[in-house]
């Protein structure tokens, strides 16, 4: 009997998301976190230098920790595989990317620290799946309930700064807003495919 017959790929964005950041992790701590800093770490840089627009793109992949990279994933391969279904691999790809870069340019230009990690990609999983089931233009109650306790919740951290978190909650915002956004588009027939398709065939 072939276990592996019990086995199959149903996410191959996902699971590859997974593999890369996992192997990200390992070398990070073999490294007793030197790979991070030089490649997964988003801070500002030189616009001159290679190295800044790397980050830009590599820094969803490194966690600060474990229990981050754990906690990250524990969504994201519960949720990630749901989406890739509804929208494609494609699609969830581009989003993913989208998402992102739009994090990540806004840290650039409203904070010195580094940031790294998937969290705001965790966020935006989490609000499109509410759009998931949605029918007839209607709003779910689920989508509500989501609204008010993974984002109304981080704008209280943002007004009432405290010294010891380190938690991005701006990041985790603009994931939860780009996943409304997107929602949003989709609802209306507008995919990130067509979009580029209008100028470039992939």
């Amino acid at each position: 009997m072939n276990y592996l017959d019990y086995f199959s790929i149903n996410s191959i964005v996902i699971l590859s998301f997974f593999g890369i950041s996992f192997i990200v992790e390992v070398i990070d701590k073999i490294t007793r976190g030197a790979s991070n800093e030089a490649f997964f770490q988003l801070r500002r840089g030189s616009p001159f230098s290679i190295m800044t627009y790397v980050r830009l793109l590599l820094y969803p992949f490194g966690h600060s920790s474990w229990k981050h990279f754990t906690g990250n994933f524990a969504y994201i391969l519960l949720i990630g595989p749901l989406l890739e279904e509804k929208y494609g691999s494609v699609e969830l790809l581009l989003l993913m990317i989208t998402t992102t870069l739009i994090i990540g340019l806004f840290h650039l230009l409203t904070s010195k620290n580094a940031a790294l990690g998937a969290s705001g990609i965790v966020y935006m999983m989490i609000v499109l799946a509410s759009f998931v089931n949605i029918q007839s233009g209607k709003i779910p109650i689920t989508l509500v309930l989501i609204l008010i306790i993974h984002v109304i919740d981080e704008f209280e951290p943002l007004i009432i700064r405290r010294e010891d978190d380190n938690t991005n909650h701006l990041a985790h915002l603009i994931g939860a807003f780009t996943g409304i956004i997107y929602g949003i588009m989709y609802m209306h027939g507008q995919t990130l495919v067509d979009i580029i398709n209008r100028y470039y065939r992939i």
